[in-house]
Parts: C-alpha cells; sequence; structure tokens
C-alpha cells in the first residue's frame, strides 16, 4: 500500500468521526459555506470506505447460531435509527434510516432486496411499491370515472411510508466462534424495516408487516456514507454502518434457527410478553456462555 493511500485511510479515520454536515460552521461568513469541505477533506470523504469485514474460511467456524432481533424505535437508545421524521427544516445531512434506505434503493445503490430473511425471493423498487404506498379513489372519483370522465386529482389519495411511521426494525444476525482468533464474532446479514400494513394504516390498531428485507452487506456503502445523529456530542456523529455493527441499539430476539423450523418464541410461549422477554435472554445467555465454556480455568 502507498503512503499516500495510508495517510488518506488514517486522515479518513478521523474525519468520520466529525459531522461533515456542521463542517465548517465556526469558520463560515455566510450561512451558504456552513457544509463546504476543504480539497483534502473532499478527497478523503471520495476514498473512505466502510471497514471491509475479514475473510472467514468455513473451516474456521467452529459454532454458530442465527438469530432474528426486534429492535424497538420506541426505546430512547434507538431514537438515532428513527429521527428525524420531519426533515422540511433540517440539513441534508440529517436523516433517518429509513429514508437512507430508500434513498439508497432508488437511486440503484442497493440492489439486493428481498421478500424475506432468507433472501430466497428477489424483489426491485417497483416489487415493493405496492408494499409502501397506497392509491385509492374517493366517492367523487368514482363518480367521475363511472361518467367517463377524466378523474381529478384532487380526488385521488395517495399514502405513503414514511419514517414517521416505522415502528420498528427486524434484523437478522449470526453469532459465530472464529477458532483461528478464539473469539465470539456477530455479524449482520439483513436488516427490515417495519410498518403498520399501508393498506390499513389508517384503522385503530393495524397490523405490523416487514416492508422488505435488505443484504446488508450490499447496503454498507450507503451506510456508511449517512451519519446518524449522536446526542451526546454534536461534533462527533457516527455512521449508520458503524452504529449497527457496533450494535449500538438495543434489541429482543423474537427468533433462532432451531430444529422446529425456525419457531418463533411467541409460537410455543403464547400471550405472555414477561416470559418471552425471559426466552429471549435465555437465548442470549446461552450464546455468550458458548464463549466461556470454551475457556478451562
Amino acid at each position: 500500500m502507498k503512503w499516500n493511500q495510508i495517510l488518506i485511510g488514517a486522515f479518513g479515520l478521523l474525519l468520520t468521526g466529525s459531522s461533515f454536515g456542521q463542517a465548517n460552521i465556526l469558520n463560515a461568513t455566510t450561512p451558504d459555506e456552513i457544509g463546504k469541505l476543504s480539497d483534502a477533506e473532499l478527497v478523503v470523504k471520495k476514498e473512505s470506505k466502510p471497514l471491509e469485514y475479514g475473510y472467514v474460511d468455513d473451516r474456521d467456524v467452529l459454532w454458530s447460531k442465527n438469530v432474528w432481533e426486534i429492535v424497538d424505535l420506541d426505546e430512547r437508545v434507538n431514537f438515532p435509527l428513527y429521527y428525524p421524521i420531519d426533515t422540511n427544516n433540517i440539513g441534508s445531512s440529517r436523516r433517518s434510516l429509513y429514508d437512507v434506505l430508500m434513498t439508497g434503493i432508488k437511486s440503484g445503490k442497493i440492489k439486493n432486496i428481498y421478500a424475506d430473511s432468507y433472501f430466497n425471493e428477489k424483489r426491485t423498487l417497483s416489487d415493493i411499491s405496492a408494499a409502501i404506498s397506497k392509491i385509492d379513489t374517493t366517492d367523487l372519483g368514482v363518480e367521475q370515472y363511472n361518467a367517463g370522465e377524466e378523474i381529478d386529482q384532487q380526488f385521488i389519495d395517495r399514502r405513503d411510508i414514511t419514517s414517521a411511521d416505522i415502528a420498528e426494525y427486524h434484523i437478522r444476525g449470526m453469532w459465530y466462534f472464529d477458532k483461528r482468533m478464539a473469539e465470539l464474532k456477530y455479524r449482520i446479514l439483513g436488516i427490515a424495516p417495519v410498518a403498520p400494513d399501508v393498506n390499513f394504516i389508517d384503522d385503530e390498531t393495524p397490523d405490523l408487516v416487514e416492508l422488505f428485507w435488505v443484504w446488508f452487506p450490499d447496503a454498507r456503502e450507503v451506510l456508511f456514507d449517512n451519519n446518524a445523529f449522536n446526542g451526546r456530542n454534536t461534533a462527533s456523529s457516527i455512521t449508520f454502518d458503524h452504529l449497527l455493527n457496533a450494535r449500538r441499539f438495543n434489541a429482543v430476539i423474537y427468533k433462532e434457527d432451531n430444529v422446529q423450523g425456525d419457531r418463533e418464541v411467541d409460537e410455543y410461549i403464547a400471550e405472555n410478553a414477561f416470559m418471552q422477554l425471559l426466552e429471549s435472554e435465555r437465548i442470549k445467555e446461552q450464546i455468550r456462555n458458548f464463549e466461556q465454556d470454551m475457556w478451562n480455568y
């Protein structure tokens, strides 16, 4: 590796901890200069990429377990994934995770989207449009249509799923023990936004559905280019890629791979939320204990 690449990489690690949206704010003579980057910062931003995952040979994986988790956006620790929900009066550098994912899908930067967490059935933007938007015609519009007239736009109701509608995220990940490194590690495989069914979103208690699943490695560059809000220090933001890979969120396991066809916790512990939570903690403890049990003292 050339020395200039090393310097750019090191400088990039320093700058990724700062928010480009707040760049030059103390030196700006006009509001238009806020966020403008220097030539060096532009080079770093162009060259910066998410930290690549190391290669893991199948023979080095001594043990593994797939788990599916719920990230509840009502929990305060998960707010950086949910907000901002209103972007009319905020800078373009501040976006919610859902907006980041949808922008990446619409721009074609995120190509691998699927119908389920097993990544068997691939989807396109047009395929998921029915899950994220609803177009309906009012009674007056129907009357115009029946009369053979062109339907006036004011009689067409369009309802799109927005960041405010996202209730939680489902994450599929894999815990594995790398015997070569002698470490228990975690790798996110997929993430899915969960919202009320758009066709019944205005009902009193609509059912929550997974809108789509994103193959996480394919979305890393998009997530790396967008920062989550750091409430403790706005001068040191964190990318969505770092936030998710570092597990800086709280989640509850709702499913693990098992002999019963990967049945969910609520399928064998029904109508008892407290016991379901204890079962989730039992699965977490089982995973943690595996690494501890590998050592003799």
